[in-house]
């Protein structure tokens, strides 16, 4: 009996795996990386509230365009990107830690992670975001999105400090 309950459970989660390989590209090399922040003059705990709820990234990222709205998957917000693109993307549940991690789905069936923190710097806090190189990217691509997101966390920085 239990030969079979170790089977089936071994088919189910190779069901599972190739599903999800089926509808998302991922990759399986080390991605080049770099790490970008902001210094907000904010304390951490405030800031980490803020990027915590979901909703507020339409307010200071414009990669999150429009319509950000919260699908019936928990945790999973459908958006209008700043392309006219549909996307989704999934955030982190509210953590001790202030990860505010997400995945966004762009509707091309590739899933880019995204990693961000909150880290306390004396009374403010800097906000970390690393962005990974995709491996479709070009070096203008690659300049044009570390643009994007310099813009998006001095757009995060001003909206926070005028709170």
């Amino acid at each position: 009996m239990k030969k079979r309950w170790h089977m089936a459970l071994g088919l189910l989660l190779l069901l599972v795996i190739q599903t999800k390989a089926q509808t998302v590209k991922s990759t399986k090399m080390a991605l080049p990386a770099q790490t970008l922040s902001i210094t907000v003059l904010r304390p951490a705990d405030d800031v980490y509230a803020f990027l915590s709820a979901p909703a507020n990234f339409a307010i200071w990222a414009e990669g999150f365009g429009s319509q950000l709205e919260l699908t019936d998957t928990p945790g999973t917000w459908r958006f209008k990107m700043a392309n006219g693109k549909n996307a989704t993307a999934t955030f982190s549940s509210p953590n001790p830690f202030r990860i505010v991690d997400h995945y966004v789905y762009p509707g091309n069936g590739q899933e880019v992670f995204v990693p961000m923190r909150v880290v306390a710097n004396g009374e403010a806090s800097e906000v970390l975001f690393t962005l990974f190189r995709q491996p479709e990217m070009t070096d203008e691509m690659l300049a044009t999105d570390k643009a994007a997101v310099l813009k998006d966390l001095a757009n995060l920085k001003k909206v926070l400090e005028q709170r």
